[in-house]
């Protein structure tokens, strides 16, 4: 029997707002246990929450990014649930009318050779506070509530993802999204994005949806795929047998490449939602939506970087991750009608550099006009590519010194010298006698090693044309 996969996400993002969702109690990660705590937080009698506007303005912009309609009347809920690390014992959460309803994300897949563009419904995005943290010591359970009440979108896709590398790229575009809009760092080893896996089977080509089984909180687009796939192959192997899928939770072990079962869920819980009465219904005015600008994003800028600024695909990709790249590549072509060997420079040689400095595209010492300079002096045959790269160094370590004094002062300049290129080639030409006589017997592919022994020879000065002309003539 042959199944159609069927996978939902439920999208948990933690907002970079300075104070909690209803409470001015700072929102940070990693500060010490029980500080970022208040009498909100804690859940005293007789405190009274207020809306953060910021969470709001965030929720909105997420949503005009997805496409989705804003709902401009909407209010909170109360979701009575237990949790131990929550005060109040039940979540402040919107059902009934959340902020956002509907839209999509739009993302690229490499299959192959090629990008493949994708597309996921969402059914809605709402606001909601975290719970807390719960820690499990071998003497008991300690509670740490300075996450309690931190800001929170829920972005709810519709059931419409086919496989586990779709769930992946995009959970991977969301945190793109929302790293781009600037709303949160989507961190997701510290939480800052999580996700809840539903993964379904269904015979090939029926309508009716399978049983779900929901895998909690995925700390990882990694993990994610790997739970998916895991359970796909799990459900398919029950259902081949003639067995049935229980409706369940489930938890993903990193060490064993599994899920393994938490709790059976028979019937949905009652959370008996109602309208939270101690917070006002959030209005969202025409001027507030005017207000809000949102930058191109990674999906526009890579078909952009693709079929305006002609660059391979997988230079693309990468300039599209991340904000900071994409506008210090679009800064830098604002000074050069080169685009590929720009692109060319920031994926191949200065993303590998700033690996290795252990800084951002921000923190990089040479600035896009700086990067576009000297783009243009290798493009205009005043220095070589080889001779860049050394300038290139000697740029981060001086980024304010003049380009062609550095190269001039460097012995970089390129030079025509017929006899010093003369002299060049028949120092490489000696050294590799054996690889002369394979080239006059007619592997020609061999000339581009000459030239590249004569650039290093030459300490990239020499004018690689006229290296070509003189082997050619040598060669004969």
């Amino acid at each position: 029997m042959e199944f159609d996969v069927v996978i939902g996400l439920e999208v948990h993002c933690q907002l970079n707002t300075k104070s909690k969702i209803f409470a001015s109690d700072h929102n940070s990660f990693g500060a010490e246990a029980n500080t970022n705590i208040g009498v909100l937080t804690l859940a005293h009698p007789g405190v009274l929450p207020r809306t953060n506007r910021e969470v709001v303005d965030s929720a909105v912009k997420l949503g005009l990014a997805f496409g989705s309609e804003i709902n401009r009347f909407n209010y909170f809920d109360r979701k009575n649930y237990f949790y131990p690390d929550l005060p109040k014992g039940y979540q402040v959460t919107q059902d009934s009318r959340p902020v956002c309803v509907g839209g999509s994300v739009r993302f690229v897949l490499k299959e192959g050779r090629s990008y493949v563009n994708h597309e996921v419904k969402v059914h809605h995005i709402h606001m909601e506070e975290d719970a807390g943290k719960s820690v499990h010591a071998a003497d008991g359970t300690l509670l740490d509530y300075n996450r309690a009440g931190a800001p929170l979108l829920e972005i709810v896709s519709y059931p419409s993802i086919t496989s586990p590398e779709e769930a992946a790229g995009y959970l991977t575009e969301v945190r793109r999204i929302v790293r781009f809009l600037g709303i949160s760092d989507g961190n997701m080893e510290e939480g800052s994005l999580r996700a809840d896996l539903n993964v379904s089977l269904k015979p090939e080509g029926s309508e009716t949806l399978g049983t779900k089984v929901e895998i909690k909180n995925m700390n990882s687009i990694r993990f994610l795929q790997r739970a998916a796939e895991y359970e796909i192959r799990r459900q398919a192997g029950i259902l081949q047998a003639g067995g049935k899928v229980l409706q369940e939770t489930r938890t993903f072990i990193p060490e064993t490449g599994e899920t393994e079962g938490m709790r059976v869920k028979e019937t949905a819980n009652d959370y008996r939602y109602f309208p939270e009465p101690d917070l006002a219904p959030v209005l969202i005015s025409e001027e507030q939506l005017a207000a809000i600008r949102i930058p191109a994003l990674s999906y526009d800028l890579f078909h952009t970087f693709v079929s305006e600024y002609g660059l391979p695909e997988d230079n693309a990709y990468v300039l599209a991750e991340e904000k900071e790249l994409s506008d210090y590549f679009k800064e830098a072509v604002s000074h050069t009608p080169h685009y590929r060997p720009v692109s060319n420079w920031m994926v191949s040689y200065m993303r590998g550099d700033m690996n290795e400095r252990g800084i951002s595209i921000g923190e990089y010492p040479v600035r896009p006009p700086r990067l576009a300079e000297l783009v243009n002096a290798i493009e205009e045959g005043k220095v070589s590519h080889t001779a860049g790269q050394k300038l290139m160094a000697l740029l981060t370590e001086t980024p304010g010194a003049d380009l062609m004094e550095l190269a001039e002062s460097n012995g970089l300049v390129l030079t025509q010298d017929a006899s010093s290129i003369s002299g060049w080639v028949d120092e490489v030409l000696i050294r590799n006698k054996s690889k002369v006589e394979e080239f006059k017997k007619g592997k020609k592919g061999l000339l581009g090693m000459f030239v590249g022994e004569v650039m290093k020879l030459s300490g990239g000065s020499a004018d690689p044309r006229e290296v070509n002309k003189v082997l050619m003539e040598k060669l004969k």
